[in-house]
């Protein structure tokens, strides 16, 4: 049986969530269509999210469509929850994004339909809620074409739209020659073999050959088909299951963790897949009943079964790797609607899995080799300080947060390094998300905590060139039996911490080579100013060793003071993130949102007339991102849209902003440092 896996993706309160219980209701999988404000669905399964009636959390289900097995994952629609949606769009090969009717394109709406662009992810765009008053039918196509891709056609037209007698039309080539002129035209831009076929005046496209076309561009990601109906009635959606099956590629993932854009499998087929050796990746760990860890998998390649012996790789943010071995104690395969039941899985499937007692998000079983797990959204740029209500329970909050952070890496658990008061730091997305941790502290570990205004996450970039280096000397007393020399500089941006050599690579044991860029890499942690130190290349320009007194923890030593001499050397300056933003704005209004721009130290760009609108394009500093658009509701009387997204950081304004830095010797003070590293020997 072919398999595809399926993401619905949609901006919040669009139709998402009751999209999936309708198309999982059609198919059979379930004998009911569950609701959102009942607290009834398949998908929103944990207690919090049937309360709030928003989903935090992705979540899988499965039906079969002729022969084909869809696996549904319905991911979070809030944009505080977007790396549930990142680790998803890892493991799909076809989407569909959910657009409102009435709201038309919303902001997240915007960002998911780019990053889906840019993945080349085959989408297909389901405009909900055409029953409902308001609900617009060429406005918001119009929407899509000019704000999401110009790809789009609409395979649907509707009658009675905005009523509870909305129904909607197919459009067929063969019986349509105006839609098969807009097909045709939309096809023949993408593709020369089928312009030729669409100029031949004496044999036309069939209307065939004009379905072959379209999912042919379909998986390629050149276009967009567009279908209307409404996820509460059940209208409209037999064209959408037609879609799903006849135009999105069915799941041939190949062996380096790329998937086919073809439909059928790759050379091989789907019987190489299964015969290759195991690569799964691991995008979702939630805890069972019992407090184990339960890990769900997208299968690459191989099959892997019950009470078998499986590696997981793990690749940290300095690019190590470590690896373990676990033995797997149950299996189980997604087959009607939530439920699963105990198989052997195979490529293209994805599974639950029980037993492997340290797993996380991220890691990848079987084999290491392919591309590691994409990034597609910037990390979170707020964090917050979490302490427990009560001391005593400091020691249950950093278990629960530990959870959590297994769950969703991207919090970044840390120790609060300015405080002995039993508290962390967690980094977020937004103060939805913040609320949420709150209540699941509360209501699923028993935990009370309490949290510290958001704070904006900066870097330091370094401004100059500074180098320093410590000598061992066997005829003095030395505190290091290690020489270790280093130059730190600039680096371009987006370039992280680029480490380099300008000494043999032989003039060193490998092991002291290794133990050097680890610890440069971890001590560039915290810079002159606490923060995370990036664009920064370090070169090692000094080595030596007395063999055989030196060992590698003699590098590890004194490679933090060297380093940390050599940034105070080369200076370094905080960088704030900045957004960029999208703003819509009534003509009348457009005069105090401006004001308010000002006052937020935005840089807007010159305001272009849309009809009765303005767009407002610029950047902001992020800090100032939740305030403003908590404001643009009422500046606008209720017709602004407000879309941002991280653009990258610019010089700090203003005051410096200093986080703390950890505990301990320090290595900006050499006398405290080396007072601490002769007391530990």
């Amino acid at each position: 049986m072919k398999k595809l896996n399926l993401g619905i993706l949609a901006h919040v309160d669009a139709g998402k969530t009751s999209l999936t219980e309708r198309l999982l209701h059609r198919t059979g999988a379930i004998d009911e269509a569950g609701s959102v404000d009942a607290g009834t669905t398949q998908t929103d399964s944990m207690e919090l999210e049937r309360r709030r009636g928003i989903t935090i959390r992705s979540a899988v289900a499965s039906f079969v469509l002729d022969g084909l097995q869809v696996n549904l994952i319905d991911t979070p629609g809030h944009a505080d929850f977007v790396s549930e949606v990142e680790r998803a769009l890892g493991v799909l090969d076809g989407a569909v994004l959910v657009v409102s009717a009435v709201e038309g394109v919303q902001p997240q709406t915007r960002v998911l339909m780019r990053t889906l662009r840019r993945l080349g992810i085959p989408t297909l765009v389901f405009v909900n809620k055409i029953d409902r008053g308001g609900a617009r039918h060429d406005g918001v196509l119009r929407e899509i074409r000019d704000r999401l891709t110009p790809g789009a056609v609409a395979l649907s037209a509707v009658s009675g739209i905005g009523t509870r007698q909305a129904r909607s039309v197919p459009l067929v080539p063969d019986d349509d020659p105006a839609f098969a002129a807009r097909l045709g035209e939309l096809l023949a831009g993408q593709d020369d073999a089928f312009l030729a076929a669409y100029l031949d005046e004496e044999r036309p496209p069939t209307g065939e050959e004009y379905a072959a076309e379209l999912a042919a561009q379909t998986a390629r990601g050149l276009a967009h088909p567009v279908f209307f109906g409404s996820a509460l009635t059940g209208e409209g959606l037999g064209q959408l299951l037609g879609g799903i099956r006849d135009l999105l590629p069915a799941a041939d993932g190949a062996a380096d963790g790329t998937v086919d854009s073809a439909h059928g499998p790759a050379d091989g087929g789907a019987d190489a897949l299964v015969n290759a050796p195991l690569r799964a990746t691991v995008f979702k760990v939630e805890r069972g009943p019992r407090g184990e860890a339960v890990a769900y998998l997208r299968m690459r390649s191989g099959t892997l079964g019950a009470r078998e012996r499986v590696t997981l790789y793990r690749v940290d943010h300095l690019g190590r790797v470590t690896e373990h071995t676990g033995r797997v104690a149950s299996v189980q395969v997604f087959a009607h609607g939530s439920a699963t039941v105990e198989a052997r899985a195979a490529a293209g499937d994805i599974v639950r899995l029980r037993g492997l007692k340290d797993v996380r998000v991220g890691d990848r079983a079987g084999r290491l080799d392919g591309p590691p797990p994409r990034r597609f959204f910037a990390p979170p740029a707020l964090e917050t300080v979490v302490r427990p209500e009560r001391p005593a329970d400091a020691g249950r909050l950093h278990t629960a947060l530990r959870m959590l952070a297994e769950q969703d890496p991207s919090i970044d658990l840390r120790k609060d390094e300015e405080n002995a008061d039993g508290a962390a730091v967690v980094r977020l997305y937004g103060e939805v998300q913040k609320e949420i941790l709150a209540a699941t502290l509360a209501e699923s570990f028993g935990v009370q905590a309490r949290f510290d205004r958001t704070r904006t996450v900066c870097v330091e970039k370094p401004v100059g060139t500074g180098e320093a280096v410590e000598e061992m000397d066997a005829r003095e007393h030395t505190y290091f039996w290690a020489t270790v020399g280093l130059r730190v500089e600039p680096a371009g941006p987006g370039a992280g911490v680029v480490f380099r050599l300008a000494v043999e690579l032989g003039s060193l044991p490998l092991a002291f080579h290794k133990a050097i860029e680890e610890t440069v890499r971890t001590t560039l942690r915290h810079g002159l100013y606490g923060w995370q130190v990036t664009d920064c290349l370090v070169t090692l320009t000094r080595t030596g060793f007395a063999s055989p007194v030196s060992a590698a923890d003699d590098f590890r030593k004194v490679t933090p003071l060297v380093l940390m001499s050599a940034l105070a050397r080369a200076g370094t300056r905080v960088h704030e993130p900045v957004s960029s933003f999208e703003l819509e704005v009534p003509a009348a209004r457009l005069s105090p949102v401006l004001a308010k721009l000002a006052e937020a130290g935005a840089v807007p760009g010159v305001p272009v007339a849309e009809g009765d609108v303005f767009r407002v394009e610029g950047t902001m500093p992020t800090s100032r991102v939740h305030d403003f658009g908590g404001k643009v509701p009422g500046l606008t009387h209720g017709e602004g849209v407000f879309l941002t997204e991280l653009r990258g950081y610019r010089p700090a304004v203003g005051d410096v902003p200093v986080r703390p830095r950890p505990e301990g010797a320090d290595p900006l003070n050499r006398d405290e440092y080396l007072l601490h590293v002769l007391r530990r020997v």
